[in-house]
């Protein structure tokens, strides 16, 4: 499929075939987009929690009840589900490390350019942790990696439902976030849609591009 093709087939799916699962080598690239998503200044604030079994994904699913229970089956149906988690804060020893990889995988040339790179990055999240809206930034820069994973997933032919309805408490609680650093962002549900999924038939609905597009 083309691009566009791709992006006007993809849907958010409803309802999962609980008895088709995805395919080792085609998770494996899934995980390989979440890895290279980009961040700004390369921060890379994010965790991804991988449930693939029931009963990891029954942990997951812990975080939709009640008034997020019509979540529930799209989280324990599903082939696999990624909770998608931003870092509270960056530390400087978190900010030393990513200029330690960066240095290992040779984006530098000389010391004096790794420090270089890790002066201004640093200087740039300082900027943040002192106006007070660090955790926001990290949340807005992890959205950027679900983005490329719903791209990946319809790119692949695998199903995806993005969710925020879902207990943060509950869910921070049951993998021990706060304790970590993290706070959730994102669940995200992989897999195949069922002939139950009513969305998969729908045609797509947006704004016509007058209204969302200007030309300066």
């Amino acid at each position: 499929m083309t691009l566009t093709e791709t992006l006007t087939h993809r849907h958010t799916t409803k309802a999962y075939d609980k008895s088709r699962t995805i395919p080792a080598p085609v998770f494996a690239q899934l995980l390989e987009a979440l890895h290279y998503s980009p961040s700004s200044v390369n921060s890379q604030p994010w965790h991804f929690f991988v449930a693939e079994t029931d009963a990891s994904k029954a942990r997951v699913a812990k975080a939709t009840s009640g008034i997020f229970a019509f979540n529930a089956p799209r989280v324990t149906e599903a082939s696999h589900v990624i909770v998608l988690c931003a870092r509270t804060t960056l530390t400087p020893e978190y900010l030393e490390t990513l200029a330690n990889q960066e240095q290992a995988d040779g984006r530098f040339a000389t010391e004096e350019a790794r420090n270089a790179g890790h002066k201004a990055r640093s200087g740039f999240v300082n900027l943040h942790i002192q106006a007070g809206d660090i955790a926001e930034w990290t949340q807005k820069q992890t959205y950027i990696a679900q983005g490329f994973l719903l791209l990946s997933a319809a790119m692949l032919g695998v199903d995806a439902t993005p969710m925020e309805g879902f207990d943060a408490a509950i869910l921070s609680d049951e993998l021990k976030l706060a304790e970590q650093g993290l706070a959730p962002a994102v669940i995200v549900s992989l897999g195949y849609h069922s002939d139950a999924d009513f969305n998969a038939k729908l045609p797509k609905s947006r704004l016509p591009k007058k209204d969302i597009f200007t030309t300066l």
